[in-house]
């Protein structure tokens, strides 16, 4: 009776069809000898890209599965990188949370929210109403089987908290031991200097050189000072886009098409070659530029990368104050050269200021747009109102296919097509917040997106009503737990099917598990599934898709953690509304000391992994230079560092008489 309903609850047609175009289109070749699909491959040079039509290709194979099994976690760190490899310990420590929340939820909680019988007297629409029949509503008021969750809450949080120790032990560990392993690199002995106090009579260059030289004599190295580039950017993206169509032209244009007309629509004005018209064009741009870059010595930030002769050295001119005066010669952590995000210097600091500010008024604004297809998506859960919007598609409406199709994957579909626009909308706001390096932009805009998702997906479905109604309640924080403890239960088929119809989406998906683990349990299956084919998938993007443009040594791990522990800190908020709901008023006082415990860990956990992430300590930075000294190819290295952080914007073009191909250089490594 309990499995006879438990597929009813979830809709099995439906269920059973989406969960096969999933597991199809997961099952069709993963991209590992595709070459028009593999980054990684093609800058390894082993892509064959074909554009011949390959049925093979459309076939569902297991074999990728095999390939991506079978290498180690240190074959991973040594290839891929850190990064990677914390990629794949999150997809580990979610399986493990989840597995042991799987068995806990599915054969202790759903028995005993099956056996309640507090919807008894609904029991006649079983196929509509049995979800519930699984979830903790259905257990009768002032039970003693309440117990039984309270007790899992407390096992569970204390299990997740265990989880969250060993796996921030080992990533650290991890972290110290992928730095003494890994070459010298740029950004580890370089620091970036802003604020630099240039007087009238000499150049900021100048003032540099003779400050580091003075109070850092024995471990100053170098500087490069930065300019002012944003036109000459803007110009080497012109000649870029022309150096890209004038290489296309003279692949595809046969000598019969060359001539058109260059004025509109190709229709008036002279005849041109239009090869020749673009050559000269290109000519142009690069005699602009060349005299852009001449002026560009007048133009220069008061800001420069300064780079020392040991990372000791570098982290002491990182953490110490400089000058008298805090706000001049403020030391930062330099990115890698390749993840500089240049645009940034261009910027003027009132201009970042006021994009801040910008960037948090858009931001608000995309959040409480965002509930109008929120809306939608609730109406569209609700046969119900659905019938009173549009009574003309009532006979339709009480179709059994058609009512579940629109309740079960319409709703999840239209939130993940608005969804899509989110990520790159918050890529373009974070660019414009003053953050130097690519990788900031994209954690910026990965934890925008984060909360951006928690707050209308989970939220805002959850509480169901308008923008203004879900302020009142956060106004009110006495109501919060009893406010979420009935509305976070009523929304668990709506979650399931997200679940069901998505991609993975570790962190939020995470947040879902743990708030429904004992609500809800029926999620816990499918989030399983989801995390076991997710943590095949991401080693095969990793191993053969995905090519890192920069390595942050696993400093996102926090955001897991952090996530989690929210997570976990909700899970208790809506504990204690669900058992005074329940008439338990002793069950609902004694999780009280459960969210205390929770916060007090995570600041146990602060204190004792999170420096490791932010820097590393002074053994490590000295055992490290002293392993150096011995290196032979330190001086090579030295060398490079010179010039290492050197604005592209300031190499001339090499490609305007060489356009025929396709991976001419765009920027030469010749000085000015």
């Amino acid at each position: 009776m309990i499995l006879s309903a438990l597929l009813t609850s979830v809709g099995i047609n439906l269920g059973l069809c989406l969960l096969f175009f999933t597991l199809y289109s997961i099952l069709r070749k993963q991209p590992g000898n595709v070459g028009v699909y593999a980054p990684r491959l093609v800058a390894q040079g082993q892509s064959q890209a074909s554009a011949e039509f390959n049925l093979e290709r459309l076939l569902p194979t297991a074999g990728w599965v095999r390939t991506a099994w079978q290498p180690s976690e240190e074959h991973l760190l040594s290839t891929l990188g850190l990064d990677a490899v914390v990629v794949v310990r999150i997809f580990i420590f979610s399986l493990k949370v989840f597995t042991f929340a799987g068995i806990v939820g599915v054969f202790v909680l759903i028995p005993v929210n099956f056996l309640g019988n507090q919807l008894s007297e609904d029991f006649s629409d079983l196929p509509n109403k049995s979800l519930d029949s699984f979830s903790i509503s259905n257990v009768n008021v002032g039970s003693n089987r309440l117990w039984i969750h309270f007790c899992a809450a407390y096992v569970f949080t204390g299990v997740v908290c265990y989880f969250l120790y060993c796996e921030s032990l080992y990533i650290s560990s991890k972290r110290i031991a992928y730095f003494y392993s890994c070459k010298p690199q740029a950004h580890q002995f370089t620091v970036l200097v802003r604020g630099i106090p240039v007087s009238p009579e000499s150049s900021c260059g100048e003032t540099v050189e003779r400050f580091f030289t003075e109070y850092h004599p024995s471990t100053y190295l170098s500087h490069t000072v930065l300019r002012r580039t944003s036109k000459v950017q803007g110009l080497i993206s012109d000649a870029e886009k022309i150096r890209k169509r004038l290489a296309h032209l003279k692949l595809s244009t046969q000598s019969e098409q060359r001539f058109r007309r260059d004025g509109f629509l190709g229709i008036f004005g002279r005849k041109v070659d239009i090869i020749d018209h673009y050559e000269r064009k290109l000519g142009d741009l690069e005699d602009n530029l060349r005299m852009e870059q001449s002026s560009l010595g007048k133009q220069e930030v008061p800001a420069a990368f300064v780079s020392f002769k040991s990372r000791l050295g570098a982290a002491i001119a990182l953490h110490i104050p400089q000058g008298v005066n805090p706000t001049e010669w403020v030391a930062e952590r330099a990115p890698e050269p390749q993840d500089v995000h240049w645009p940034f210097f261009s910027s003027s600091f009132i201009k970042i200021w006021i994009f801040k500010l910008v960037v948090v008024v858009a931001c608000v604004s995309l959040t409480i747009l965002f509930l109008i297809p929120v809306l939608i998506v609730q109406g569209l859960t609700n046969l119900e109102q659905l019938e009173t919007w549009f009574p003309f598609l009532e006979s339709i409406l009480k179709l059994n296919v058609v009512s579940q199709v629109i309740t079960g994957y319409l709703p999840s579909l239209i939130l993940h097509l608005f969804l899509s626009l989110v990520p790159p909308i918050m890529i373009f706001f974070s660019s414009m917040q003053g953050y130097m390096s690519f990788s900031q932009i994209e954690k910026s805009a990965c934890t925008k997106v984060l909360w951006f998702t928690i707050w209308n997906i989970f939220f805002a479905n959850v509480l169901s009503g308008s923008a203004l109604y879900q302020v009142n309640i956060f106004l009110e924080p006495k109501k919060i737990p009893k406010v979420l403890a009935e509305a976070v239960p009523s929304q668990a088929a709506f979650f399931i099917a997200y679940v069901v119809t998505s991609v993975p989406r570790i962190v939020f998906f995470g947040l879902l598990g743990v708030t429904y683990f004992f609500l809800a349990p029926l999620i816990l299956p499918f989030l399983i599934i989801y995390y076991c084919m997710g943590y095949i998938i991401y080693r095969n993007q990793l191993l053969n898709v995905y090519s890192s443009k920069y390595e942050t040594g696993g400093k996102f791990w926090p955001i897991v953690h952090n996530s989690m522990i929210f997570s976990l800190i909700l899970m208790h908020v809506i504990a204690i509304g669900i058992f005074g709901l329940k008439k338990l008023p002793l069950a609902s006082s004694l999780i009280i000391p459960l969210p205390i415990l929770t916060l007090l860990f995570d600041q146990y956990i602060r204190r004792r992994f999170l420096p490791i992430f932010k820097a590393y300590p002074v053994e490590c930075l000295v055992n490290k230079d002293r392993a150096d000294e011995n290196d032979p190819a330190m001086a090579e290295f030295f060398d490079k560092l010179v010039s290492a952080y050197r604005d592209p914007a300031l190499d001339p073009l090499q490609y305007s008489r060489n356009t025929d191909g396709q991976n001419a250089p765009l920027l030469g490594a010749a000085e000015v």
